[in-house]
């Protein structure tokens, strides 16, 4: 392979061939097994089974997807190996070379398995949360926030390293395929959904727990030329709302609610809900163990919210 070429498989007479004769719906019935987990959402071993069965559906029902399916999904043994090859096409470029990129990522992948079981939740996050999910292969090769965040907890890795000059080149790249800014210092947790991505902003000292799910047109920002901690901190089960901006080193507790479009300037308590410019406290829902994070719950407040108007 030459420089400025992306990676290839081989050989490519291995692509799986196309089978006309059985109809899709069969097929999906036949080879995909059920949903969920029967043990475990972070079970990689499962997950992989799961997207291997769609890419081989989706390789026999259109062929012209055969070939990138095979390349991608087909001829890997493992998750962390298709996700390395993955992410080196969509973020290589004339400087940072596709094999480069490949070694690092397949490295990083393989040294630290916190990292790969969070690749996994993730997957499980957007399948179970966003009804546009086809399935865990189209995730895993069509959404750009579940990339971004995996290219992320890399570079992450790589700050952690002190190899902090190739963790800003990564973040710079990512920022520029993606349209997601996430510092590398920044500390993302597990089963994170980023729906739609476009234009989330996550600052350096900005914290995300477990199971958090974030819409398009995000920041967790700063409040100016302060330095330090100054960043917000997301506890597990949060939702934010497209559009929403949260500044300052301020706390979204567990289980709370930030709607569309609301600026955020001091803490929300956990199970609560903040909404508006600036934003303000709407009550919560302290009986109830359903996390918004988790069910994608953006407009139960409405009713409580008095002087809401149409």
């Amino acid at each position: 392979m030459t420089a400025g070429q992306p990676l290839r498989t081989e050989p490519a007479a291995q692509s799986p061939r196309v089978n006309h004769s059985t109809p899709p719906a069969a097929l999906q019935a036949d080879i995909v097994p059920s949903y969920p987990p029967p043990e475990s959402d972070g079970d990689e071993s499962w997950v992989w089974s799961q997207i291997k069965a769609e890419a081989r559906r989706d390789a026999d029902a259109e062929p012209a997807l055969a070939s990138f399916l095979y390349a991608t999904v087909l001829s890997h043994p493992s998750l962390d190996r298709s996700l390395a090859f993955h992410l080196a096409n969509k973020l290589w470029s004339s400087t940072l070379l596709p094999t480069l990129l490949y070694d690092l990522f397949v490295a990083t992948l393989a040294a630290h398995p916190s990292v790969r079981a969070a690749a996994a939740a993730d997957l499980v996050a957007a399948r179970s949360r966003d009804p546009a999910c086809a399935g865990f292969a189209h995730c895993l090769l069509n959404y750009k926030g579940f990339l971004a965040v995996q290219a992320h907890r890399i570079a992450h890795v790589l700050w952690a390293q002190s190899r902090r000059a190739l963790a800003l080149a990564l973040q710079s790249r990512v920022a520029e395929v993606f349209a997601v800014d996430i510092h590398p210092a920044a500390t993302v947790g597990k089963g994170i959904l980023l729906d739609h991505a476009t234009g989330v902003v996550i600052g350096e000292t900005a914290v995300v727990g477990n199971n958090v799910s974030i819409l398009h047109h995000v920041t967790l920002g700063g409040t100016g030329k302060a330095v330090g901690d100054r960043h917000p901190k997301l506890g597990d089960g949060v939702l934010i709302g497209a559009g929403a901006t949260i500044l300052g080193n301020v706390r979204i507790g567990a289980g709370a609610k930030v709607g569309a479009g609301s600026v955020v300037l001091i803490d929300v308590p956990p199970r609560s809900t903040a909404v508006g410019n600036p934003a303000r406290l709407i009550g919560g829902k302290k009986g109830e163990d359903v996390m918004p994070g988790e069910s994608m719950d953006h407009t139960s407040f409405i009713q409580q919210w008095s002087d809401y108007i149409i």
